[in-house]
Order: structure tokens, then sequence, then C-alpha cells
């Protein structure tokens, strides 16, 4: 591995990642915004590595191929004992680049700028990120690889799709792991390694819920079981189809049921989290009550996801969570939260507390 040739300073990097990282996810950036250094940085800048190989991996205008050896380019870029310089992988991606970028593609097109400020990190957090970082992005190749045929990917049962989810966000929440065991004690670092699955594929798996539409118009992958959809009479490239709204309402619900059986892990993975290094509880518990309320909207108006294009809970939801922990969360009240999002919007019920 050999960086590229961007040009600026340690701080000048940190900054223009943190910036990247607002235009290209919501949660990653509210997780980032409520972690203290290093671990903010640590994360932000681990997590655009990913964000690059997902952005070529869902790029509908790249044809398969190219895009599985752009990917594979891209892996040995990120080998630390590979000469396959980042600058590389820029010079393949660059024709393939849109005339105006939007933050995604402005991050792909800066991927030199991003290896360089990883490379910045101090050794245990490299160490710790680099490998889950490569299985991702050789996860992605490979599926790409598996349905270069249909131009898309289709996803066929719901075992393959917790296949897909584990390499998309598994191996994330083993990135996430590796940083936070470095200072964890034996037990705490068993809990988080038993649990760190369940809290990624309940975070992604409501992302295939709720995006069921953007992924099939944008991307032309359709991630809802291929037999589950069947079973309702509709066809994979039929999920948008508004006579089938109804029949994958259904299956959406059933997605989002499926996620639910990962909620009580992803619970005992955020009361093992240590908060050393910058760390925060909060910083992990916002999105798993974020995505515990987007279940709740899924299972009341999964109809919408056809209809509308997507489910989110309301921004006004989201400010009372993170305003909830502005000042620190208890981890005797992660459950007590749970409960009451699950069951009403929380801004609904930080008002009554207000008028009581």
């Amino acid at each position: 591995m050999t960086t590229g040739s961007e040009e600026s300073t340690d701080a000048e990097r940190r900054r223009w990642c943190h910036d990247a990282l607002d235009g290209t996810s919501r949660t990653f950036a509210i997780t980032v915004d409520v972690l203290d250094e290093p671990m903010a940085t640590q994360i932000c800048v681990s997590y655009l590595l990913c964000r690059v190989a997902d952005t070529v991996e869902d790029a509908g205008h790249i044809p398969s191929d190219v895009q599985v050896d752009l990917l594979e380019t891209y892996d040995r870029a990120l080998d630390p004992d590979d000469t396959t310089g980042i600058e590389a992988f820029a010079e393949a991606v660059e024709p393939w680049l849109p005339a105006d970028p939007d933050a995604d593609w402005t991050v792909v097109a800066r991927a030199p700028r991003v290896v360089r400020a990883f490379e910045d990190l101090d050794p245990s957090a490299r160490e710790a990120a680099r490998d889950p970082i490569r299985e991702l992005v050789s996860g992605m190749a490979m599926f790409v690889e598996r349905y270069a045929d249909t131009e898309g990917i289709r996803i066929e049962t719901v075992d393959e799709l917790e296949e897909y989810c584990w390499y998309v966000a598994g191996t994330i929440g083993t990135l996430i792991t590796n940083l936070l065991a470095r200072d964890a004690s034996p037990e705490r670092t068993r809990q988080l390694r038993e649990n760190d699955r369940s809290f990624a594929l309940l975070l992604q798996l409501v992302n295939v819920a709720k995006d069921v539409t953007d992924d099939y118009r944008e991307e032309n992958n359709v991630y809802l079981p291929a037999t589950w959809l069947r079973e309702h009479g509709v066809e994979p490239d039929g999920v948008c189809d508004p006579e089938n709204t109804s029949a994958v309402a259904s299956v959406i619900r059933r997605v989002a049921d499926h996620a639910s059986g990962y909620v009580d892990g992803a619970r005992t993975y955020l009361e093992a989290t240590p908060e050393t290094r910058g760390n925060t509880l909060a910083a992990w518990t916002v999105p798993y009550l974020l995505a515990v309320g987007t279940l709740r909207e899924l299972d009341e108006r999964a109809e919408d996801v056809v209809r509308e294009g997507g489910v989110k809970i309301s921004r006004a939801e989201v400010l009372a969570i993170v305003n909830r922990f502005s000042d620190g969360v208890d981890r005797a009240a992660i459950e007590r939260l749970r409960t009451q999002i699950a069951a009403a919007p929380f801004h609904q019920h930080a008002k009554r507390q207000q008028s009581d």
C-alpha cells in the first residue's frame, strides 16, 4: 500500500473528512458528532474508506466487470503488503466520475486524501480497522460479480440477505468492536464480539426495509428476498409497481420483523460498550434508537415505502432523541427508551413530560 500525492496537513485532512461525512451519511454524522477525539476521527475516516467501496458497488452506470476491477484495485491499495498505490484506483475510477459529483462521488474522487487521513491515525487504530474494511470491499466485489449477468443485485433468500448485510454492515460492526476492544476488559470484549453482528445487522436490515424503492430505481438492486416476494406473487422487478403495493408491504414488514430479532443483541452490545479513547455510549445508542423508531414506522406504514419512496422517522423525533443524550446517557435507561420509542414517536413523549 502506498499513499497518493494529496498535499495537506494532518489537521486539514481531518477537517475535510469530517465535512465530507456530513454529506454522505446522516446516521454516521450524528454518531461522530457525539464522539470525542481520537475516536471521532478514527470512526469518521474508517467509514469514509468503506463509503468509497459502497459508492462504486452501487454505481448503476458502471459495467459490472469494471466495478469488480475497481473494487479489487481499491482492495490492493488498502493492503499494506501490496505495492499498489491509491493513485492507481483514483486513475481507474476517474473516467466513471459523474460530471457533477454528489457528496459520495466527491469522496470517491478524493480517495487518496481519505487514505492519507487513514495513515495519519495511530497504528493501533489502523490495525483495528484495516482488515474489516478490506473484508467489506472484497465482499462487495463478490456480490457485484455474482450478479454481473443481471446488471443489479437480486437477493434470493433470507440467508443470502444476511450474507450481504454481513459484508456491508457486519464488517463495520467488527471494525467498531476492534476499535472499542483495545481498552476493554476480557468480559466486555467477549460481549462486544458476541453481539456486534446483531448491532450491525439490525441497522442494515432496517435500511433494506425502508429503502426498497430507492435501491431499485436508483441502483437497480432488490434486497428483499425473492423467495418471500414470490410467496406473495411478486417478481423482484415488480417491487415498485403500484399494483404490488400491498404484497411488497407484507414482505417489508417481514424483513422488519426479522430485523427486530436483533434488537436484544444490539442492546447487549451497547451495554458492553466502553467509554474510552473518546468513545461515548450516546454515539451508538442514538442510531440504535433511530432504528427502533424506524421499525415502528415500517410496521405502521410499510405501504408508504412503495407509494412515497421510503419511510423515515420525523426530524422532530431525531432531534428529540439526539437532545436526550446531550448530557450523556444512563445505561439503565436504554431499555426504557427503547420501549417508549417502539410505542410512539419520542418527541411526543418528551412533550408530554414537559407538560406534566
